[in-house]
């Protein structure tokens, strides 16, 4: 292999090309079986079934990849396990929309066949999700994939059930819920979004049943008035106190109602009175509760009006509503109705507005378990929350929480393991069946999705079973990557649930992104039509690219704007990643990369790139500890395009084009060093690329996957050859810097002149000529340390040197000047900053003595540049 097998442009199609199944052919991605190594284990979210992966998919996928690809090349044992989620209410919706594109319902196909054809679905869309995966590259482990409703977890979900049950923390009641008349199922309060929808106080006169006059109430849902049963006031309420006690004619329905004290009402709003609809309100649901109240549920299940809503039955809620107002104007009931803009709940899936409904639901008790998940967040084996604010996120929501409605009227999910004897109606709940089945009849409703999901950390490797190699080997696991959104949802319940039932935390870390929004900074929605298919960005910039940028884009836990610019921008540093090994692999011949580097054979710029190598690997290390990932991305950025590429390829070129023969096997072997460290360390984040361009290279390695990781070598560090490098670029950078200002081109030979600031400096500079003549290409260079400044010449200062370029016939004095000035009040903002740092006490006394050293010496150099750029100028104007 040789660099003629490598096109002259990075070319990611054929780069990616059948790479993917070479590895999951060779097993790659299993775990390694090392009982020696240590195990790191991470389980994907699984993704609903439902239709593709979005944007948000691939940024939490290509994070976990990360880190599994890092501590696999580290030599952990690791695992990523795929699989997905059934999504009852989320797929069944998509299967119902199809099937009444057909002018069918499932009621027509019945619950068995209805069933076969989500499975249908599932298989179809299971396929699609499989080959994104593969297209982001993803090192899963195939051959443990799982699906919430395959027989294992589904036997977890049933014990869980069971469990909690005998325990009394689920129990069966008669509540309100959230209601979508739409799919017809209950949801739970995080399955209901709210938006402001446009609607009207409508103010309603209730007659006194006394004759003796009446009352005045609001209300913006005059459609629930027939199923009111009283009136409340405020106890107290001494505008009141005479009505208490007495009753109301409910209008439209000439039906007495009592009028009551609760502490429920708030007598500073509106007048001080509400109605109160038991079955139609959560919080009239309480006050019913309390004062012995009948419950009247007054809408059907499609939110229609039943026989309780007497002439309005069988209208649409919506409908009802506008003849309920339209009949009490008509009778001189409604005394206004103002306008207003109000949040309403609708939900999640359908879109539907929720309808509050009093309906007989399963219930998870909360408070003990919430309980038990904060006091262990007081403990070693907490959870830890990466950013730690989301921590407060997440206990705050746990000290609030309600219970938790976990049955659905769905066909689709894992059915309710609870039976009701036809004949004497006992209830049954068991893992199993009752023996005498005919006896028997299931509870139709199915679990909420989130229940089965909330086991996914353990369920998946092999749970209840805990016996089970898997489960004794990999739980708990080692991070979880989501979106912040979903904490509520599914983080919750899985610490709890795994707290509840194997006593561990489910994960150690749980590492939280943003949202991705589009570039106008809008959340991505398909009524906005402002989506992006993370496929549809892989086919025209290659998957390392949209990895790059997903990884590198925010910082942890900030929403994020897609930009097809900034992928853009990932492939143009992977073609400039790709155009450099090129030239190092052109320039190798056979050479290998070696594990020590003699020291005496290296110059000034091999041990300045190998120092720098080393501390970009002992920061990679860190900072991938800490998942900031952005930082990693930005120094590996910086040392590869910067250092590797634009520097020490450059100064390699004059040895690799000279006569020295030991000299250029020296450059060769450190160039296919860091080539080969730099390809070791991108391989997570653009694995494609670098199983490219490593496998181009002579090496005997088989696969970046399973190579070992860099680590850092105390052998290479040189603080003095970083010191002595530093300055030379400073200096090349002031001569190219000068040519640029003054439209010199390195095509016109001219004259340089360079004033070092002490005897190092200019040592450095002597033995380094040839890196200046190649790369400033003088006519005539002069360095001494007596250097008289020739007045006509545009200057450069540096730290450590003062560069002049004598142009006596292009000099303007006036010019030259101003532009030093410029330079003067740029350096005196650095000196600023610098010195307000070091004035903070609180900086001064918290950071590390290493870093308080870091800024003093900064200052001093800044200090001594800004005296000479002023000796400068005095220069000038005396000229």
């Amino acid at each position: 292999m040789s660099a003629t097998t490598m096109d002259t442009k990075y070319n990611h199609i054929e780069v990616e090309a059948g790479r993917y199944q070479e590895w999951v052919d060779a097993g790659l991605f299993k775990p390694s079986g090392d009982q020696n190594a240590k195990p790191y284990a991470i389980v994907i979210p699984p993704p609903n079934v439902t239709g593709k992966l979005h944007l948000g998919h691939a940024w939490d996928t290509t994070i976990q990849d990360i880190l599994i690809r890092e501590k696999r090349m580290q030599g952990f044992d690791t695992l990523y396990l795929p699989g997905m989620d059934h999504a009852g209410i989320a797929t069944q919706a998509k299967v119902e929309a199809k099937l009444r594109a057909e002018n069918k319902t499932r009621f027509d196909l019945g619950r068995t066949r209805f069933e076969a054809e989500v499975w249908k679905w599932k298989e179809d869309y299971a396929q699609i999700i499989r080959s994104q995966w593969a297209k982001m590259g993803l090192s899963l482990d195939y051959s443990r994939e799982r699906f919430t409703l395959d027989e294992g977890l589904s036997k977890a979900v049933r014990k869980v059930f069971v469990q909690l049950y005998n325990k009394g923390l689920i129990y069966r009641g008669e509540y309100i819920i959230n209601w979508d008349p739409e799919l017809q199922t209950a949801l739970s309060d995080i399955e209901v979004e709210h938006q402001d929808d446009q609607g009207a106080f409508y103010h309603v006169r209730y007659p006194l049943a006394d004759g003796s006059g009446d009352i005045e109430i609001a209300t913006t849902r005059p459609e629930t008035m027939p199923g009111d049963v009283a009136i409340a006031i405020h106890p107290g309420d001494e505008r009141y106190q005479d009505l208490v006690g007495k009753e109301v004619i409910l209008p439209l329905f000439d039906r007495k109602i009592p009028i009551i004290e609760d502490h429920y009402v708030d007598p500073e709003f509106g007048t001080g009175m509400v109605k109160i609809t038991p079955a139609h309100d959560p919080n009239d649901f309480k006050v019913g509760n309390r004062h012995n109240l009948a419950r009247l549920n007054v809408m059907n299940a499609d939110g229609t009006m039943n026989e309780n809503a007497g002439i309005y039955q069988g209208l649409d809620r919506f409908v009802a509503r506008k003849k309920i107002v339209a009949d009490l104007k008509e009778q001189g009931y409604l005394l206004s109705a103002d306008p207003i803009t109000h949040s309403v709940g609708h939900s999640e899936r359908s879109g539907a507005q929720v309808e509050p409904r009093l309906s007989t639901q399963w219930f998870v008790k909360m408070q003990p378990l919430a309980e038990m998940t904060l006091k262990n967040q007081q403990t070693a084996d907490k959870v830890n929350f990466v950013p730690t604010r989301f921590e407060h996120t997440f206990e705050q929501w746990m000290n609030d929480v309600h219970d938790w409605v976990i049955s659905r009227q769905l066909w689709w999910g894992h059915r309710i393991p609870a039976w009701y004897n036809k004949q004497t109606g006992e209830m049954y709940v068991g893992e199993q069946a009752p023996e005498d089945e005919q006896n028997w009849e299931q509870d139709p409703d199915v679990l909420d999705t989130w229940f089965s999901s909330a086991l996914w950390p353990f369920s998946t490797l092999g749970w209840p079973d805990e016996e089970n190699p898997d489960f004794k080997r990999y739980f708990p696991t080692n991070a979880l990557v989501t979106g912040y959104d979903i904490i509520f949802f599914w983080v919750a319940r899985m610490i709890f649930q795994g707290l509840e039932f194997t006593g561990q935390r489910p994960f150690k870390d749980v590492i939280l992104h943003g949202l991705m929004r589009d570039e106008q900074g809008r959340k991505m929605s398909k009524s906005l039509g402002n989506g992006i298919d993370p496929m549809d960005v892989i086919d025209k910039y290659g998957v390392d690219a949209l990895r790059w940028f997903l990884v590198t884009g925010s910082a942890p836990g900030q929403d994020t704007r897609f930009s097809y610019e900034k992928v853009g921008a990932a492939w143009n540093f992977i073609n400039k990643i790709w155009n450099a090994s090129r030239f190092v692999i052109m320039n190798l011949e056979d050479v290998k990369a070696p594990t020590t580097f003699p020291q005496d054979n290296l110059d000034l710029a091999d041990k300045w790139i190998l120092a720098r190598l080393n501390t970009t690997i002992a920061k990679v290390l860190q900072l991938f500890e800490k998942y900031e990932f952005g930082e990693v991305g930005r120094l590996l950025y910086n040392f590869i395009w910067d250092e590797f590429c634009d520097w020490y390829i450059e100064l390699s070129k004059a040895t690799l084009t000279g006569d020295d023969e030991q000299s250029k096997n020296n450059k060769r072997t450190v160039l296919v060093y860091v080539l080969d460290q730099i390809l070791r360390l991108l391989h997570p984040i653009m694995p494609f690329v670098t199983e490219k361009i490593w496998l181009t290279m002579p090496h005997s390695g088989e696969s970046l996957v399973t190579a070992e990781y860099p680590t850092v070598n105390l052998e290479l560090e040189d603080e003095k050859a970083v010191k002595q490098m530093t300055a030379l670029i400073q200096t090349i950078k002031a001569i190219r810097q000068i040519r640029s200002e003054a439209n010199a081109p390195l095509s016109s030979p001219v004259d340089i002149l360079i004033r070092p600031k002490n005897q190092e400096m200019l040592t450095i500079l002597q033995n380094n000529q040839e890196y200046l003549n190649r790369l400033g290409h003088p006519k005539d260079l002069v360095m001494q340390l007596d250097l008289v400044a020739p007045k006509l010449a545009m200057t450069q200062v540096v730290d450590n040197a003062e560069v002049y370029m004598p142009l006596s016939e292009l000099i303007d004095l006036d010019e030259e000047v101003k532009r030093q000035e410029k330079e003067l009040n740029k350096l005196q903002k650095d000196i600023d900053f610098v010195n307000n740092k070091l004035n903070n006490a609180g900086f001064v006394k918290n950071a590390p003595a290493e870093l308080v050293a870091k800024q003093k010496t900064k200052l001093a150099e800044y200090q001594a540049r800004q005296q000479s750029i002023e000796q400068r100028i005095i220069e000038l104007k005396n000229a």
